[in-house]
């Protein structure tokens, strides 16, 4: 089988989303390479592998670096761990979902180059300096470029011939599981109803001032956020009684919290981190068939505002949801059936099938070896050289 060497931002074992659904069905045509973002281990760097699936082996460099991600002090050590990481005579597929690992395309001889931009880093909270040339780097030299939803298409699409828009999708059957409410996670057993949830990553995208303002509204309403809080000072969360942190959960654990729920959550804040974002759990929503509301982000309202209820304002926001709660057995019936179309009407396999065709018919082009070669130093990512690393 090919080789996909796939560079990320994210680890794998962190919350299950586009990389893994990609991968984990991409492994059906790839020996795929998953490597994270270095960790900071003291004494000697070296690099951890683990087989987490049938063809994907999850490559994770510890380092004695305190910088993090693939900040360029890394990169001397990183080349020498990643130096072996294919035979010499192999000409892997990389693919990249973060830029900032571009310099380490060096390493390789890529058959093929591939971007999928599932979301604007650069807008993110301590987004690297370095990010947006690298950016620009890649758009130069990737094979084809895929990105996580229309809003990142539209700015895209003039930077590369050969872009694509691949929302994110859903595992229906998975999340249909949540329509059966006696499944629902024992640790919400005593949290009363109504109940209003959230899952996903709790950050400087997630708008605690609406959260607060709900559970204050309403104290009788029962909010549950479920997942991990990063980058935000945790201090600055709502802490009203009505409001239960569940903590980050295994994917499997998403449809058992999601059929207690009376009311899904997509209180997102309208910031720089969220002008391009594509949720993820909108469809998961739609496929428990649950009323949600959404702040008004545009790959959310535009495809989908027809069935999900946007709302500007805290006090439509609160509004939105107390319609929701109060809709009628009919109301719910049209709701549901119009959630089943959509649904339908996507998959993680029909979209990870649609960009395997998509890379194998990309005609290869010799842009890598021609950029490294003349070294293009407007938008080149940093030259290093590799660094002897002991163990």
């Amino acid at each position: 089988m090919p080789t996909l060497i796939v560079f990320c931002h994210l680890r794998w074992d962190f919350v299950f989303q586009r990389p893994q659904h990609l991968m984990t069905r991409l492994a059906e045509h790839y020996n795929i390479l998953f490597v994270e973002e270095p960790m900071h281990t003291e004494g000697e760097a070296r690099l951890e592998k683990n087989q987490v699936a049938a063809n994907i082996t999850v490559c994770r460099p510890h380092t004695p670096i305190h910088q993090f991600g693939f900040h360029d002090d890394q990169l001397p050590v990183l080349q020498t761990l990643l130096a072996d990481l294919v035979p010499a005579d192999e000409s892997p597929i990389v693919w990249f979902y973060t830029p900032m690992a571009l310099p380490l395309l060096q390493l390789f001889k890529p058959s093929k180059v591939i971007y999928d931009c599932m979301d604007e880093l650069a807008a993110f909270k301590n987004a690297p300096k370095q990010l947006l040339q690298r950016e620009s780097a890649l758009l130069n030299i990737a094979d084809v470029v895929f990105t996580g939803g229309p809003s990142l298409y539209e700015s895209k699409r003039d930077r590369h011939a050969n872009a694509h828009c691949f929302s994110s999708s859903v595992d229906a059957k998975h999340f249909r599981q949540a329509q059966d409410a006696s499944i629902s996670h024992p640790e919400q057993a005593n949290i009363l109803h109504p109940r209003l949830g959230f899952y996903g990553v709790i950050d400087e995208r997630f708008d605690t001032e609406l959260v607060k303002a709900m559970a204050d509204k309403h104290p009788e309403w029962q909010i549950v956020l479920v997942g991990p809080v990063v980058k935000i000072d945790p201090a600055t969360l709502p802490k009203q009684p009505n409001v239960h942190y569940m903590g980050q959960r295994t994917y499997d654990q998403l449809p058992q919290f999601l059929a207690g729920w009376d009311v899904c959550l997509l209180p997102f804040a309208m910031n720089e981190s969220t002008k391009f974002i594509s949720p993820t759990k909108v469809l998961e929503y739609m496929a428990a068939e649950k009323p949600s509301v959404s702040t008004p982000i545009t790959d959310v309202k535009v495809p989908y505002g027809d069935v999900v209820e946007i709302a500007e304002s805290y006090d439509d926001y609160i509004a939105a949801c107390e319609r929701q709660l109060a809709l009628s057995d009919d109301a719910r019936a049209t709701m549901a059936q119009r959630m089943r179309e959509v649904v339908a009407g996507t998959s993680w396999d029909r979209t990870a099938s649609r960009m395997h065709e998509l890379i194998e018919s990309a005609v290869q082009s010799n842009k890598v070896e021609r950029f490294f070669a003349t070294g293009q130093q407007d938008e080149a990512p940093v030259q290093v050289e590799k660094v002897a690393v002991a163990g």
